[in-house]
Parts: C-alpha cells; structure tokens; sequence
C-alpha cells in the first residue's frame, strides 16, 4: 500500500516538475535566427517547452554562423543551434537534440534541411515526412531519425 502511494507521488512529481528538472539538467542552446521570422520563434518555443534553456540570438545574416560552424550548404534552414558543441540546424525535435546529447555519438550536428510541414515550428494541417539527418566534419551525412504524420 505504501509502495503503490509512493510509486503515485513519484509519478505526480515527475509530471508537475518534468520540464524544471529537464531545464535543470539540459544544457543552453544558443540559437541563431532572423528577428523577422516567426517559425523561428516557435521552435524555440518548442525547446524551451521541452525543457531546454535557449538563449536566442537575432542576427542579420544566419548564413555567417553555418559557415563558421561547419554546416553542409545542403542542410540548411532559416535558423542554427550550437549545443555542446553540436550543430542543431533547423526545426529539429527536442527528443532528437536529447537522443543527440544522450548518446553522444561522433558527428558535428543533425539538421532538418528546408522547412517541412508538421517539424516543429512549422505546424501544419497538413504535416509531411520528414527526417532529421546527421553529419559529420567530413559534410557525410546519415538518416538520425524519421518522423511521419500521424
């Protein structure tokens, strides 16, 4: 009876301070965006919901920093990330970013290339597949992970 009580307490817990203790534990993304663009806004919005601490920068020209931060041309979208030292290159989900630093596998970054519907920031009536891709220094790139409308 005791155990099954703690077991409901814990769980409320986690539910009431799930994203405090996240943002405790989940380290600052710098982000770099346009101060003109609103699906920027939002992803940041969608970071920090998920528990992240975000410190968005407005800039003139978002091109500067994927060139100094290694970004394949191919990739890119309207906003980049550092974290950890790992490129988050566009509307990529939180989850992937945690699996990223997680797992801490040997890539520079991931990146969702263009702007597709239904990614983070750009919700839609009308989501698409799309997937987050990862790559290294080399600009080799692999599929990190796949996500579908439901």
């Amino acid at each position: 009876m005791n155990t099954r009580r703690h077991f409901i307490g814990q769980l409320a817990m986690a539910v009431v301070v799930g994203p405090a203790f996240a943002a405790e534990n989940n380290p600052l993304i710098q982000v770099y965006k346009s101060p003109t663009c609103g699906c920027c806004g939002k992803w940041v919005d969608h970071l920090r919901d998920a528990g992240f601490a975000v410190e968005a920068t407005n800039v003139r020209d978002v091109s500067v920093y994927k060139r100094e931060y290694g970004l394949p041309p191919q990739l890119a979208s309207c906003h980049t990330g550092i974290v950890q030292g790992y490129v988050v290159e566009g509307h990529v989900p939180a989850d992937d970013v945690i699996r990223m630093l997680r797992d801490k596998p040997a890539i520079k970054g991931i990146a969702v290339p263009g702007m597709p519907l239904g990614s983070p920031g750009m919700e839609s009536p009308n989501p698409v597949r799309y997937e987050t891709v990862s790559f290294d220094a080399a600009g080799e790139t692999a599929v990190f992970a796949v996500h579908s409308p439901e």
